[in-house]
């Protein structure tokens, strides 16, 4: 049996309290944290693999590491690598250039 409220209301069945709906939205915000947390562990321990494989333990590998290891949040982490933080990459240097 759904209650009458206001116009713009939302209708709850009786015995249905907006403490327990209230409840109910903490514990899927609090799992979905919790979900975060995990995802952030795990792209932490594929950051240090990949580290490992590609034999880069920069500044820029750590400042990766260090980022996802934290609770902060930074708008401008990207782009990674930030360039000059390291200098140039083999890569990025143009052999052509050197006489």
């Amino acid at each position: 049996m759904l209650l009458p409220l206001g116009r713009n209301a939302l209708p709850f069945k009786q015995g249905h309290s907006f403490s327990q709906a209230g409840r109910e939205q903490t514990i899927m915000a609090d799992q979905t944290v919790a979900e975060l947390r995990q995802k952030i562990a795990q792209a932490r321990e594929v950051i240090t693999l990949l580290m490992d494989k590609a034999a880069f333990n920069g500044a820029e590998a750590h400042r990766a590491l260090d980022y996802f290891g934290s609770d902060a949040f930074d708008r401008n982490f990207l782009p990674w690598p930030q360039h000059g933080a390291e200098g140039l990459r083999p890569e990025e240097l143009n052999a052509a250039n050197d006489d």
